[in-house]
């Protein structure tokens, strides 16, 4: 009689319910995986056979024929390697237990018949027990990950023959103790901007960016500190929900990135080289897999020497600063992975970095400068609200030996801005000011007759566009709300103007 296993296949983050079902039946030995699989799956008849045999079962040599539900979706990965050799189990009578019926089965085998973790336990689980699935049987350093679930039962193991012993009375195994699951916090321990000395106005700048979401480019000589500064950014970030540690997790866990507390609780701060391709930085593959976009969802993705990556690359970061999510379409279909991160860059003035040095005479004629600006198109510079000058330190900065605030001092002021954000926006679906459409402007950014008047005469004499009018706005909320204002004043959009463009440089 042939036997029925309840497995996931991972389209994305989407998984997906797969049965696996075992026929043996009369015939020359044979053993055939039908059901669309790719290489690593039909890899698994290997691995089963020798798995059964080392752990003391007995293989049948019969025709046995493996079928992976549904039919017209593509079966990847070697998870189906425990919910094959239990199926086949099953179906020779060697399981004489029907408690596998609502269990569901993760893991791939070794060929001692050891089990290995695998990715993407945590989405599998999560749509799982959205399904109304509730018992998992996964390797035991799966397990941890699989209990970020709440209201599941998984049941951890080292091997094949455990779980047939559990399956057939002759083991107990005590269902896993959900993980520990509390608020993340910054660590300050290596990197603080507290360690910055001077950088005021950029520290002032970064701060403004945290505070709405804003996306942020740094202009600067090489050695100014364009680079400490990034790094440091995630320190003043608030602390992630529960929400987002699961999404980011999540992520995380498909790539195969989880390290061994199996969650990632601080903000991502990820930094590719310039050198990366289109796929390695919004995602991509044969079987798409998350980018560096993606991997920075919930946190910051850090481009150095932001005019060295290709083009293409650049030009694909416009749908997912746009809507928060990358779209990767193949013949088979269509991927979506989250990917809402805050975008720093940095780059030179020039393309031999000391235009703006006092110090260092600058070679570049002003055609060269001008080709090396125009390696980012309009509409990629237009993603930035905010453009700053890093300026190279003085003398007297470099050797005063003075530090000035810590990161916990600015993260204080992030979260009170992003508290009121969050209050504002509460039925809105959105969390930053960053994220406000032009109608939202209108609504949640009203001006007086004094800041009206003054920001007309700014966008006659600075000729801004629409873009650079909401963008100035939107800074301007956010410069308001981390000084407590209900209403936008002078102050605020002085400041908000002074981040725009950076074109006076070219």
């Amino acid at each position: 009689m042939p036997s029925r296993i309840l497995s996931f296949a991972l389209d994305g983050l989407n998984a997906i319910p797969a049965q696996v079902e075992v026929d043996i039946s009369s015939g020359l030995p044979s053993f055939s995986i039908v059901g669309l699989p790719d290489a690593a799956v039909q890899e698994s008849r290997e691995r089963v056979r020798s798995a059964i045999k080392n752990s003391g079962f007995s293989f049948p040599l019969s025709r046995i024929t493996v079928n992976l539900a549904p039919g017209d979706l593509r079966k990847e990965g070697p998870q189906y390697d425990l919910p094959i050799a239990i199926g086949v189990l099953a179906a020779s009578g060697q399981i004489s237990s029907l408690s596998f019926f609502e269990k569901v089965f993760l893991g791939e085998l070794s060929l001692s018949g050891e089990l290995k973790p695998i990715r993407g336990v945590l989405p599998i689980v999560k749509r799982a027990r959205m399904l109304g699935f509730e018992e998992f049987v996964v390797p035991r350093p799966s397990a941890p990950e699989a209990t970020l679930i709440e209201g599941v039962k998984v049941y951890g193991a080292e091997t094949l023959s455990q779980i047939v012993s559990f399956l057939n009375g002759d083991l107990v195994i005590e269902p896993e103790s959900s993980s520990g699951f509390g608020p993340s916090s910054p660590d300050f321990s290596s990197l603080d901007f507290g360690e910055i000395k001077g950088q005021e106005a950029a520290k002032r700048a970064i701060e403004v960016a945290v505070a709405g979401g804003h996306h942020l480019l740094m202009i600067g000589s090489p050695g100014a500190g364009k680079t400490m500064l990034a790094k440091r950014i995630v320190t003043i970030m608030p602390p992630m929900s529960r929400e987002e540690i699961l999404e980011v997790t999540e992520i995380y866990s498909i790539s195969g990135l989880l390290g061994e507390g199996r969650l990632v609780s601080q903000r991502p701060f990820r930094s590719p080289h310039h050198s990366i391709s289109y796929a390695g930085l919004v995602g991509g593959g044969t079987n798409p897999s998350p980018g560096e976009v993606s991997l920075s969802h919930n946190g910051v993705l850090f481009l150095d020497e932001f005019p060295e990556f290709r083009r293409d690359a650049l030009e694909a970061l416009r749908q997912p600063l746009e809507e928060g999510s990358v779209s990767i379409t193949r013949v088979h279909g269509t991927v979506n992975f989250p990917a809402n991160f805050m975008l720093v860059a940095s780059m030179n003035p020039c393309p031999c970095g000391y235009r703006l040095d006092p110090n260092k005479a600058c070679r570049c004629t002003q055609g060269e400068v001008r080709r090396y600006w125009n390696k980012i198109s309009g509409p990629i510079w237009d993603r930035f609200d905010i453009h700053i000058v890093v300026p190279p330190l003085t003398a007297e900065e470099l050797t005063s030996g003075d530090f000035k605030e810590q990161s916990k001092e600015m993260r204080a002021r992030v979260e009170k801005a992003r508290l009121l954000q969050k209050e504002r926006y509460e039925l809105l679906g959105i969390r930053t000011n960053s994220q406000l459409s032009s109608r939202q402007i209108k609504k949640f950014c009203p001006l007086g007759s004094t800041e009206r008047q003054f920001l007309k005469q700014a966008v006659e004499r600075l000729n801004l566009t629409a873009r650079s009018y909401d963008r100035t706005l939107k800074l301007a909320r956010t410069i308001a709300d981390l000084e407590g204002s209900e209403t936008i004043k002078l102050p605020h959009l002085a400041e908000a103007l002074q981040y725009r463009g950076s074109e006076e440089l070219v």
